[in-house]
């Protein structure tokens, strides 16, 4: 298999075989992902919070 024979064939894969969402199918799959990013990044946060509170006390004992 060539190069060129594969572009071609990619091209095509793309125009005729791949089924695009729609535009507003998109925008809920990104808003989605954002809030999703958000709150997970918040749970982290606040796992990393505590967790550096609680060895703070830990260590402060000793």
């Amino acid at each position: 298999m060539n190069v060129k024979n594969f572009v071609v064939e990619s091209i095509d894969e793309m125009k005729n075989k791949v089924t695009w969402p729609k535009y507003s199918s998109l925008q809920n799959s990104a808003v989605l992902v954002l809030v999703a990013s958000l709150i997970f990044a918040l749970v982290i946060g606040l796992i990393d919070l505590t967790f550096e509170n609680i060895m703070t006390w830990f260590y402060d004992l000793f």
